[in-house]
């Protein structure tokens, strides 16, 4: 079983040790990781060409959708579940620690969302999702999201 190892962690300092262990903790599993950062791209379009191929030729996307520079996931790994599941591929989504979407606003606004009749709003007057999901409902719906990280994901990984 092939898997594209999905999320921010390219940007990470350490990305390289990271993808590392990750690749070898998949391979414990019996997955070959296909990693973002494998090849030799270093345009936008080339990284995104690659990384699309590299999605076609997965079996699965394990996608890492832990809040990623404010209360959501990384864009780049929303279009790439997004893409994968277009293509007709299973996708694992997976975070550090179960949470919800309310929680994830309220901590990355530094203030409790507010309850208005069965609503919830966040400090600017915008509606919060409020379905006690991991993630936005196009993410969560469609594919399982895990909490425990990667090895989680990897757990999850049992026949349909």
């Amino acid at each position: 079983m092939k898997a594209y190892l999905a999320g921010p962690d390219v940007f990470r300092p350490d990305a390289r040790a990271w993808f590392d262990a990750a690749r070898a903790l998949c391979a414990a599993h019996g997955v070959e990781a296909l990693v973002p950062l494998d090849g030799e791209a270093g345009s936008a379009a080339g990284i995104y060409r690659q990384n699309v191929a590299l999605i076609a030729r997965a079996d699965v996307v394990l996608a890492n959708l832990d809040a990623f520079r404010g209360a959501e996931p990384d864009s780049g790994t929303c279009f790439e579940v997004g893409y994968a599941l277009a293509l007709g591929k299973r996708v694992i989504g997976y975070v550090s620690a179960p949470d919800d979407t309310v929680s994830r606003v309220a901590r990355w606004q530094g203030a409790p969302v507010e309850l208005r009749g069965d609503a919830r709003f966040d400090r600017d007057g915008w509606l919060v999702e409020d379905f006690g999901l991991a993630a936005n409902l196009m993410l969560a719906v469609p594919a399982p999201i895990v909490a425990g990280g990667l090895r989680a994901a990897l757990a999850a990984l049992t026949p349909d």
